[in-house]
This record gives C-alpha cells, structure tokens and sequence, in this order.
C-alpha cells in the first residue's frame, strides 16, 4: 500500500464506492461475499499449519506428562498440577497453557495478516477495482479473522477434553481450592471460560487488523500485535503500578478462572470483556478511517 502523488489516478473511486453507471447491474453487497473469503483464507498454508499446531498442542502435553509425570508443588496447587484427575481437569489445563500466548498468536495471525497480505501480493488494488467498497472489503475480512481465531480458542480446549476424556477418563472438575465440580457442570462452566477467552482476545484481534490496513508487511503487523501482548503483559506484572494495571488488557486474562470457582464469579470477566471490547472499537475505527483515505495502487 501507498499513498498515490497528486494527480495520479486511483485502483477505485473515490471513497471506495463505484457509481452504478460504471457497470450495468453492479450491486456493492454482492461483492465479496463471506464464504468466498473464508475459502480463501481456508486454503493459504499459515491456517492449516496453525491448524495443525493447535491440534498437536494436547498430544505434546499427554506425551509429556506420560514421560515426565504430573508436577507438582508442595507450596501451592494450579490447573497445572490438576491436570490428570480427567478429560475436564486436562482441557483445563490446556486453556491455562494456552491463555496469554499460545492462543494470542492465531488470533494476531488470522487478523493481522489478512489486508497487509494482500497489499503485498499486489492483489489489494484487484480487488477493489472489482470494485469492492472499502469498508466491505474490511468488514469481510474481519469478520472472517474473527471466525478463524474464534475456531482457533474453541479447538485448543475442545481437542484437549478428548484427548485428556480418553487418556485420564471422565470425571468431575478437581479444583485448586481442593472442592470439585460435578461433571455435568464443569462443561457449561467451561464453555463460558473459553467464551471469555475469545472475547478478551478481540483487542489483539484488533490491534493486529489496524496494523494490517496500515502496512503492507504482514509480518510487521502480526509481530506488533504479539509484541503489544507481551508487554502489557509485563507492565502487568510490575505491581507499583497499582491500579493502573487494571486498564491494561492482560491484567484480566486469566478471569476466566472465575468461571470454574464453586460459586460462579462474574465481575472480573465484565471488567475484561468490557475493556476488550473498548479498545477494540477505538482500534477499527482507526482502521476504518485510515483504510478510507489510502490510495491502494500496489
């Protein structure tokens, strides 16, 4: 992507939008439509190797455990040390292991890589000359990150309770507070953890497809997303910040544990669904109003 000298003409007219008297019975909402750009994506190798990874994630851990035992610590107890009681305890852990990193990278990667891709394909300005509006071009291929990254947090977990259901059996949910939750009730508990991991992760989702409009490096735009991730991650670790950690998207990562406690807790997770989401909007409408403005020509 760049920016066209003055004088020069446009991939597409002005705005993004083509008049209807440049091709008899063009209709701007039939261009591009979901399921043509999910298949696209569907196809392109980074999703089946992310595909793949995720996939292995609950083998390497069975393997390790297998070989290296369930650790433990004398001082306290995690998901982590729980990991064996059963297929629920086992899909657990996987989502402990997966939060904050692990499942960050898909989803800056299905997210950040879709427009900065295409500029450097030198495909973008085809497909506006299709012509396809500019801000549907966006929101399809959002919506289609999105899609991909939510399969993404769903399948790490999901694989894991199979995999942990088979190895270790089925059973009720053994929980750090040494109290247990029927089986029955584990699941839904579950199910609203990884729903809350998703909805946390819709700000790295953003900040990677805002950094996607603004370069034409897709490696630039998904390695500042993870590293944004990273460092709030630390800054949330440095405790003389005091409250201020509490407006950082990482001090609320791990609320999904709320979830699973005996009585279930909702306000940690309002607090970082709501903060997620906040930022998340500031960061499209960047995208938006950034896109808008570039003249697309490579």
């Amino acid at each position: 992507m760049s920016t066209v000298p003055a004088g020069r003409a446009s991939a597409e007219p002005s705005g993004g939008q083509a008049s209807a008297d440049h091709a008899e019975g063009y209709r701007a909402g039939r261009t591009l439509p979901l399921r043509v750009e999910a298949m696209r994506q569907l196809r392109r190798r980074r999703t089946l190797v992310i595909g793949a990874v995720l996939a292995a994630m609950p083998f390497v851990l069975l393997a390790a455990f297998q070989i290296g035992g369930t650790p433990g610590r004398p001082d306290r107890t995690s998901f982590i040390e729980l990991a064996t009681a059963s297929g629920a305890n086992f899909a657990t852990t996987m989502l402990f292991v997966g939060t904050g990193f692990m499942l960050v990278i898909p989803v800056a990667l299905f997210c950040g890589d879709t427009v900065a891709s295409e500029a450097s394909w030198s495909s973008l300005r085809y497909l506006l000359a299709a012509p396809v509006p500019r801000a549907r071009l966006l929101v399809r291929k959002f919506v289609v990150g999105l899609g991909f990254s939510a399969v993404a947090v769903v399948m790490l977990p999901a694989i894991g309770l199979v995999v942990g259901t088979a190895a270790y059996g089925w059973g009720d949910l053994k929980l750090p507070a040494g109290v247990s939750l029927p089986a029955g009730e584990a699941l839904p508990r579950l199910a609203i953890a990884v729903v809350f991991v998703f909805l946390s992760e819709i700000v790295i989702a953003a900040l990677a497809f805002w950094l996607s409009t603004a370069t034409d490096a897709p490696l630039g735009a998904v390695g500042g997303a993870v590293f944004a991730s990273i460092v709030t991650g630390v800054l949330d670790a440095v405790t003389a910040l005091g409250d201020l950690r509490e407006w950082l998207p990482a001090h609320w990562q791990y609320a999904w544990a709320d979830a699973l406690q005996p009585q279930l807790e909702w306000g940690g997770m309002v607090q970082g669904v709501s903060l997620s989401l906040s930022y998340a909007a500031v960061l499209l409408a960047l995208a938006f109003r950034g896109f808008a403005r570039k003249d697309v020509v490579s």
